[in-house]
């Protein structure tokens, strides 16, 4: 919710909105090259992580990438 609120802030003097499709946790271990993207947001419920690990693997190319709906 603080970083949909602060980014919701950032866009506002632009003339721009936002909405939260749901949320999610992201364990990022560099070392290894590995994303895992799980979970779900008590306020928002859960987004698709499939969605979001396709935009991640466009960034991390050279990252191992997965998702799981379970977990908090």
């Amino acid at each position: 919710a603080d970083l949909f609120e602060r980014t919701a802030a950032e866009l506002a003097p632009h003339g721009l909105s936002c909405e939260c499709l749901g949320g999610g946790r992201v364990s990022h271990r560099p070392q290894e090259r590995k994303i895992h993207v799980y979970g779900y947001s008590v306020g928002f419920g859960r987004a698709d992580h499939a969605v979001t690990t396709e935009k991640l693997k466009a960034e991390y190319p050279d990252y191992e990438i997965t998702w799981a709906d379970e977990g908090y």
